[in-house]
């Protein structure tokens, strides 16, 4: 008698502290948590190496840093804490989805694969078609993207 109330309370009760995760897709993350206990974001690369140097390098665990619910990756201590120092001007666009997706509207993985850097700020894309369609428009891109996801950031995915 007791293990069915159980399992129903822990149910209950994995539900709401899941919720508020599953209800608000502010940044793009993969499934699961790092060892600091947050989802990694821009699939393990390392935004600063890739602002400043303008190469893809895939940081390290031992240099993470989070940042609004999301685990960053380094490839050294120096950019661990360049990012410490000024996060926002590391962290990718559009909370890491790609942005000629939040430029019409809707949250596609942004893969850093297919990336551009333009003034100083870095733009993640889901595929090299799209990164290809975004570089014959960056401004204008750029300047929809901005404003769609003042009204797309807490909207989950599966719903725009």
């Amino acid at each position: 008698m007791k293990k069915p109330i159980f399992a129903a309370l822990l149910a209950a009760q994995l539900l709401t502290v899941a919720t508020p995760a599953l209800a608000v897709e502010e940044n793009n993350v993969s499934n699961g948590l790092t060892a600091a206990g947050a989802p990694l974001g821009l699939h393990g690369v390392d935004p600063v190496a890739f602002i400043t140097l303008g190469n893809r390098i895939d940081g390290a665990a031992k240099f993470t840093a989070v940042h609004d619910g999301v685990a960053y990756y380094f490839t050294s201590q120096e950019n661990l804490d360049a990012f410490r120092a000024n996060p926002g001007r590391f962290t990718p666009q559009n909370g890491g989805y790609c942005t000629f997706g939040v430029s019409v509207g809707k949250k596609f993985d942004g893969d850093p694969r297919y990336a551009a850097v333009v003034d100083g700020k870095l733009y993640v894309f889901l595929n090299e078609d799209i990164l290809k369609a975004f570089q014959k428009d960056q401004a204008g891109t750029i300047k929809k993207a901005a404003t769609n996801w003042k009204s797309i950031r807490s909207v989950a995915a599966a719903d725009l």
